[in-house]
């Protein structure tokens, strides 16, 4: 038997098995056997292949789940005095989460918003796990060198001007960058993007932002929606898992993104935004898998020849066919909307709207008979139905409405919709007729409710209101939404702002137009039925 050739076979496969934990000293105490068998000349090759195995096993893939749990995170770019850069945007943003391990970093000074700035970052004593970049982008690949020196497992370009500008030298640089992020054993969150948004970690990237955990994950490719959907979805009570704005997605990417969030028990619903993707096949796959698992809804950007330019200027995305995207979308049942608009009412629809209708039966009640009317038109034209109440239970709601200027047949009209009482009776009337799937009760549409003068943000009204819809609610086992019209003066929106807090906080879904929650439900019910 070959000597030579069976010590270096077993070599090889413990090296392959080494320790996880360590594999430098596997690798070595393996290989010092083996090397002690060989020639000279095959001594020297076989120990540059064995520190290169021991490099490539060292410098471990992060996981994602990693990038979302920084002990650490460093600014590279923050600024002190006039004008705030993104980083110390970051900064502030992090203090104000209570973030535990900021580090500014800019060698111009030595505080910022009245923390240490350090110089570089090898320069910070404590641990960074993840780093945050808005520097010029020809600084880029030096500072990947010290994040490789660091042991960072995460770099976050803010930093724009690469491959998007549709010059091939920052194309090129990008490749540079993902190679030096290959060889160091981190990932890239970008570039071109805002990055990561985590409210369990304290992981922010805007002032502001709700820090109460929640079930939906959002990829996006644009910062502004990123940063925009957890922000005007907070007043409704949308809360977030994790946010993700990946823009230029030269490493993490939404086919990795939906792969995680599929899995991730911190998730139940998951929201995307995409304008491109870089591999089609996985990601069919990863869309299938999550479709299956969680509801799926995603807004595609890019649906017009402008929109596609606008796209490809913004993250380099070369947008596929609309109607391929669509065809896809209905295929693994997802959920398609038109902008970030229609995503915050179907996301609060899914969150709040419960139990979710199967069927598409709606039952409205309120004054006016201007809105009735619109309710009619606005659920029928986006494919929902307003079943005929049957003469019996039109008999049953005139023992307790006004019969002056009423309608019964559904939509329900009365003057006295406004009394807590005859809500409650009204909606469980209506909402024990067997063909009704959704019950509809709307405010401030019409003058009878108008806001203002604090009668319908006062305690005196909200509160028998909300117990009377949450009752109403339980007694049903149907789902109710609330319409609130918003008001057009000041003092009108504070009594708007008021009532839409309360009934939130109730855990009701909250819709501002007739017409926006037809378009909602109808696509949660579409969904529902495939």
């Amino acid at each position: 038997m070959n000597t030579r050739s069976t010590t270096s076979t077993r070599g090889f496969t413990a090296c392959c098995s080494a320790s996880v934990d360590n594999p430098a000293k596997s690798v070595y105490a393996t290989y010092a056997g083996a090397v002690e068998n060989w020639k000279d000349g095959s001594r020297d090759l076989l120990l540059r292949l064995s520190t290169g195995i021991v490099d490539l096993m060292a410098k471990r893939e992060v996981s994602l789940a990693e990038l979302f749990s920084p002990r650490g995170v460093a600014c590279v770019g923050a600024s002190s005095g006039n004008g705030y850069s993104f980083a110390t945007l970051v900064v502030h943003s992090l203090k104000e989460a209570g973030f535990p391990a900021i580090y500014p970093v800019n060698p111009k000074y030595t505080e910022v918003l009245g923390l240490p700035c350090y110089p570089s970052l090898q320069a910070i004593p404590g641990v960074v796990d993840h780093v945050v970049v808005s520097i010029p982008a020809e600084s880029a690949l030096p500072l990947l060198d010290d994040c490789s020196a660091k042991g960072v497992k995460s770099v976050h370009f803010f930093t724009a001007g690469f491959s998007e500008s549709g010059y091939t030298q920052r194309a090129e640089l990008e490749s540079a960058m993902l190679n030096k992020a290959r060889a160091g054993g981190f990932r890239i969150i970008g570039p071109n993007c805002v990055g990561l948004y985590v409210p369990k970690s304290r992981l922010v990237n805007m002032v502001g932002m709700p820090l109460e955990p929640g079930p939906i994950a959002f990829l996006s490719q644009s910062g502004g929606h990123a940063q925009n959907l957890p922000y005007y979805g907070g007043p409704k009570g949308l809360r977030f898992s994790k946010v993700v704005s990946y823009g230029n997605a030269l490493d993490v990417d939404e086919s990795e993104l939906l792969e995680y969030f599929s899995q991730d028990r911190d998730t139940e619903i998951i929201a995307a935004y995409v304008e491109g993707v870089r591999d089609g096949r996985r990601f069919m796959k990863a869309l299938k898998g999550a479709a299956a698992r969680k509801p799926v809804v995603i807004y595609k950007g890019g649906a017009t020849e402008a929109g596609k330019r606008a796209a490809h200027g913004h993250t380099a995305s070369l947008t596929s066919s609309v109607a391929v995207f669509e065809a896809l979308c209905r295929q693994l049942k997802t959920i398609q909307v038109d902008d970030v608009d229609d995503m915050i009412d179907v996301l609060v629809a899914l969150c709040f709207a419960k139990p979710l209708p199967r069927g598409s039966g709606v039952g409205v009640v309120g004054t006016g008979g201007g809105p009735s009317v619109l309710a009619s038109d606005e659920m029928e034209k986006a494919g929902l139905r307003l079943p005929r109440l049957s003469a019996e239970v039109q008999a049953e709601l005139r023992q307790f409405l006004p019969l002056a200027g009423a309608i019964f047949s559904n939509p329900v009209d009365a003057t006295n919709l406004l009394s807590p009482e005859a809500i409650y009776a009204t909606m469980c009337v209506v909402g024990k007729v067997p063909d009704i799937d959704i019950l509809i009760y709307h405010l401030g549409l019409h003058p009878v409710s108008r806001w203002g003068g604090g009668r319908l943000s006062s305690a005196a009204f909200l509160r028998p209101a909300v117990d009377a819809l949450t009752q109403a609610r339980r007694e049903t086992g149907k789902p109710v939404l609330l319409v609130l019209g918003p008001a057009p003066d000041f003092d009108g929106m504070k009594d708007y702002l008021a009532a839409e807090e309360a009934f939130v906080r109730a855990g009701f879904p909250v819709f501002h137009s007739l017409r926006q929650t037809a378009k909602a439900m109808a696509r949660i019910v579409a969904w529902s039925q495939e």
